[in-house]
């Protein structure tokens, strides 16, 4: 039993390290050519720079190729036992099916506990490290200093959310225009406690930015604006907002919600409760990277049954049910991005329903395979 156990460990493991390698190699590189190569061509960039990009991004694309690596492994190793008659032989001998993978499945919680670290901790911080590393070699946009998925708290008295932002324009954006709470001065080493006084959003928005006179000019078409104080609704066309710009611009690159460490996003959570401000970005997000750290448990339930009734030693039929399986699983977390900013659709349970659904078939699947050793 051992022996057959450490055979399976050591395949699986093989392609596992293969794949991931490769898929983290491709997905490296078409961040690299995508953000990077500009920086390259008009060498502003050296390869000793482009080196370090590199290793800053393996951690933030091997949260996506460790489960795409478990899935595919499994598929593989699982295919080629079935078709080589090998998992006849062991069954033939007395041992189940569930008796053999039950090391791959563990292997798999294992993998799922990595991943829980990598999204929460080590991808976060890699990719802020990386984003200041391009922003250290002047790569600039208007956009940059409203950035999207995140709560920008740079402009004294305001903390705006952007939705989506491309060039110099925005989308869906949510301003908070803010004033002090209490009177009198904020104790000494702390800052005076604020509370929301105006919520204006707009549909779109257009960002400028004066250097000359330290300004950030946003331009909004239409919008509109509660005054929390009186509840009084009000409509303006061409609005446009100024936010005073510091000596030194704000750094563009505080971290998004997207890119925050799982104690970034309590504390931001905790924040904006006590300013008023909606907390759903912050929730969606905690519940995002929670669900996505457990594909490598669903990915190894389905993969095993589905390689062995597949019955093939050809790496193609693995790697074809692999980008299947794989669509399927992702077209959940695109739904549920899509959903995020309406959250009377619960995309934030949405993201937990492709490893219910993954586990739940791949143990029904497990266990029919079994039954029929």
């Amino acid at each position: 039993m051992k022996t057959l156990h450490w055979y399976l460990l050591r395949q699986v493991l093989g392609s596992l390290l293969l794949t991931v390698a490769t898929a983290t190699f491709v997905l490296v590189l078409g961040n690299v050519l995508r953000e990077i190569i500009e920086l390259v061509v008009s060498r502003r960039a050296t390869l000793g720079v482009v080196f370090q990009a590199l290793l800053l991004l393996v951690p933030f694309v091997a949260v996506y190729a460790v489960p795409v690596g478990m899935l595919t492994a499994c598929l593989l190793v699982f295919g080629r036992f079935s078709a080589d008659q090998e998992l006849t032989a062991a069954r033939a001998g007395g041992l189940s099916l569930v008796s053999l993978v039950t090391p791959v499945l563990l292997l798999s919680v294992a993998l799922s506990l990595f991943s829980a670290w990598f999204n929460l901790e080590l991808a976060p911080r890699s990719r802020v490290a990386y984003k200041r590393l391009l922003y250290r070699l002047g790569v600039e946009q208007p956009s940059a200093l409203l950035e999207p998925n995140q709560f920008i708290r740079s402009f004294r008295g305001y903390v705006i959310y952007v939705g989506g932002a491309e060039t110099n324009r925005l989308d869906n954006l949510v301003i908070y225009r803010m004033e002090p709470r209490g009177e009198g001065p904020a104790p000494v080493g702390a800052p005076r406690a604020s509370r929301v006084r105006e919520i204006i959003t707009a549909p779109t928005g257009r960002v400028t930015v004066d250097l000359t006179n330290h300004v950030v000019r946003l331009f909004m078409p239409r919008a509109e604006a509660v005054a929390l104080d009186t509840m009084t609704v009000l409509q303006a066309r061409d609005a446009e907002l100024e936010f005073e710009l510091a000596a030194e611009p704000p750094s563009p690159v505080a971290p998004k919600i997207s890119e925050m460490t799982l104690r970034q996003l309590f504390e931001e959570y905790r924040r904006n409760r006590a300013d008023g401000i909606d907390p759903y970005p912050v929730v969606f997000q905690l519940h995002r990277q929670a669900a996505f750290s457990l594909a490598c448990i669903g990915f190894t339930l389905v993969g095993i049954p589905l390689g062995i009734r597949t019955h093939r030693r050809e790496t193609s039929v693995g790697l074809a049910l692999a980008i299947v399986l794989m669509l399927i699983y992702y077209a959940f977390y695109i739904l549920a991005e899509a959903w995020e900013d309406l959250p009377q659709r619960r995309p934030h349970l949405l993201v937990w329903l492709p490893n219910f659904l993954f586990q739940a078939v791949g143990a029904w699947l497990l266990w029919r395979a079994n039954r029929r050793g």
